[in-house]
């Protein structure tokens, strides 16, 4: 363990890479809009620049189960070095989008032309594909610093005392995801969006410097890294997560990718019990505290992704706001989330788990609920309040889940336990996100045929467009507040596990 003296100074900076990696997360919910403006890429089309954002949380989520024990064998300070180095890497190849010729700008005369040209489409393909690519390569960086961190973590401190710094890191991870959106259109509002990745390159290094003088040396185990395990999980999760992606748009694809992933993970489930050491110990799951723990977070992870997007894209699109406004308002929910980790680590601390993590997703079910009754016309105090009160239970799941699970489980499978219950949030933030990108694109096609635009052939009037624009805002009111219900529903079915199997430490 450390020595007291030298435990929070050692970890400033290893809080600090979680804060600037999960800004990443969401700082493209607010920027979106302008990515599909520059790399010209339609409305009708969100579903695919949807994997800006699902790309991302798939490169976080694939690496999360095994790098914890990825750590056990090379060492914490080395992993996360490593790790913060490839997700500059990715920065730096998403602020080089358009700089290498990948998408030349057009004017506008030759817009006609060009949108209907060969060309075109292959210079939006590969503008697109390369963010998305280089948005991956960062969250492969990025997400192996939460299960190292709450490694060290667990390496730190005993059981008793481990509430508040996990709390302390969910709330690190949240604060980055309260600056992400602001941050985006703050940056956007004066210049590219590309400087929001370009920014990242001088953080990553004092953040580095930080971790290499600060943080000691663990002892690492001496066993040899399972990689044929590594790639079973990682392609099961990536299967499965693309599979979701075909969700209402494509259902022979859907069961393809579905079944390949189980596929995937029952032959993991026969290889490991083969391995002496296996990347992820199936014994762990025998634990009914970790399991149900990692299945709430799930569930939380889904509705929180869920929320997380749709309050921005209603912002920018029904309520006909900008990048920077649609960050500020959302910063109203995201800014209740820190202070919610923090207190549901004191909570959690003095009462029963179960209480604090149930509190907390009826708190998050009754805000989505009152979100998915929102108007054009809605305003303050309603909104804030109702966002506060949406940030403020997220926020609070967040310690009792970890520490249950953390508590719960076997030293010898720390290392582990730390990347799975990171990955399950993760996984459920991955799935949420690409089932409603393509449920929701469905959803919007659907909605548009019934649209009553007959009369635009009489000649658009003001009338007439001002009807159709009516007709326009309420299809994106009707799709939102869909939204919003499902998040609602997922911390509903949430209390299942908390209620049953998440008790007091």
């Amino acid at each position: 363990m450390l020595k007291r003296s030298y435990k929070t100074i050692a970890l400033i900076p290893v809080f600090a890479g979680i804060f600037f990696a999960a800004d990443d997360q969401t700082v493209v919910v607010t920027i979106l809009p302008e990515i599909m403006s520059d790399l010209m890429v339609e409305v009708t089309d969100l579903d695919r620049a949807m994997w800006t954002v699902t790309g991302y949380l798939l490169g976080y989520v694939s690496v999360m189960p095994i790098m914890g024990k990825i750590s056990d064998i090379y060492g914490r300070k080395f992993i996360y070095v490593a790790s913060m180095s490839v997700f500059m890497l990715g920065s730096i190849g998403t602020g080089l989008t358009n700089s290498l010729g990948f998408l030349e700008p057009h004017s506008y005369h030759d817009s006609a032309y060009i949108r209907n040209s060969t060309s075109y489409i292959l210079d939006i393909s590969t503008s697109l594909n390369w963010v998305i690519v280089t948005r991956f390569i960062q969250a492969i960086g990025a997400g192996a610093l939460i299960p190292v961190t709450v490694a060290i973590i667990t390496d730190s401190y005993p059981s008793k005392e481990r509430f508040i710094p996990m709390g302390i890191t969910g709330a690190c991870a949240e604060a980055g995801a309260v600056i992400g959106p602001l941050w985006g259109g703050l940056v956007t509002q004066f210049f590219s969006w590309q400087w929001v990745f370009w920014l990242n390159i001088p953080i990553g290094i004092l953040v580095i410097i930080g971790i290499i003088f600060l943080l000691p040396n663990n002892k690492p185990i001496n066993q040899k890294m399972d990689y044929a395990g590594s790639l079973l999980i990682i392609g099961a999760i990536c299967l499965i997560t693309l599979g979701c992606a075909q969700s209402g748009t494509n259902t022979p694809l859907l069961a393809t990718f579905i079944l390949s992933g189980f596929i995937f993970l029952l032959s993991y489930y026969f290889f490991s019990k083969t391995r002496n050491n296996p990347i992820l110990p199936i014994d762990i799951f025998k634990n009914t505290q970790f399991l149900a723990a990692n299945v709430l977070h799930l569930f939380y992870g889904a509705s929180l992704i869920i929320t997380l997007v749709t309050i921005p894209l209603m912002v920018n699109t029904v309520l006909s706001g900008t990048s920077l406004e649609g960050g500020l308002i959302l910063l109203r929910m995201t800014i209740a989330i820190p202070i919610g980790a923090i207190i549901g680590g004191w909570l959690s601390k003095t009462f029963d788990l179960r209480l604090t993590a149930c509190f907390g997703l009826i708190s998050c079910a009754t805000s989505l609920f009152f979100m998915s009754q929102w108007t054009v016309s809605i305003n303050d105090p309603t909104m804030s309040l109702h966002l506060l009160m949406a940030g403020f239970g997220f926020g609070l799941i967040i310690a009792p889940v970890t520490t249950s699970a953390m508590n719960n489980t076997n030293s010898k499978y720390q290392g582990a336990a730390a990347g799975m219950i990171s990955a399950s949030r993760f996984l459920g933030m991955t799935f949420g996100i690409a089932a409603l990108a393509a449920w929701g694109s469905q959803k919007f096609q659907n909605l548009l045929m019934g649209i009553d635009i007959s009369a635009a052939e009489l000649g658009m009037s003001g009338d007439v467009y001002s009807g159709i624009e009516s007709q326009l805002t309420q299809v994106g009111l009707t799709l939102f507040h869909n939204f919003f219900i499902v998040g609602s529903i997922l911390c509903i079915i949430g209390l299942i596990p908390c209620i049953r199997l998440v008790k007091k430490s």
